[in-house]
């Protein structure tokens, strides 16, 4: 059974950090592009960060390459997204997704599998 498990979001102040958490099981994690993407509400799903599956490169929304940073532990099976610097228009659901593709793909439709999210808020 596939599964990818967020975790770590929270209520963080304005200015403070979060690490999110990524777990995956029941495929091969290795062999995936590994995204985090992010919804707020009444907006569409984004994307946040990619990082291909051996990890030796990433990219990141335009927006916010200088206060996220993803990575992977393909020893753990775990994608990472360490959030600096955070503000109130980072609030949403932070959501994993794992591709198949051989290259980092931005469309949502072009991920094979999708965690449940997980609710960062940012607020003072």
């Amino acid at each position: 059974q596939v599964q990818l498990v967020e975790s770590g979001g929270g209520l963080v102040q304005p200015g403070g950090s979060l690490r999110l958490s990524c777990a995956a099981s029941g495929f091969s994690f290795s062999s995936y592009e590994m995204s985090w993407y992010r919804q707020a509400p009444g907006k569409e799903r984004e994307l946040v960060a990619g990082i291909t599956r051996t990890g030796g490169s990433t990219n990141y929304a335009n927006s916010l390459k200088d206060r996220f940073i993803i990575s992977r532990d393909n020893a753990k099976n775990t994608v990472y997204l360490q959030m600096h610097s955070l503000k109130p228009e980072d609030t949403a659901v932070y959501y994993c997704a794992a591709s198949k593709r051989i290259y980092l793909p931005a469309a949502t439709g072009e991920y094979d599998y999708w965690g449940q999210g997980t609710q960062v808020t940012v607020s003072s």
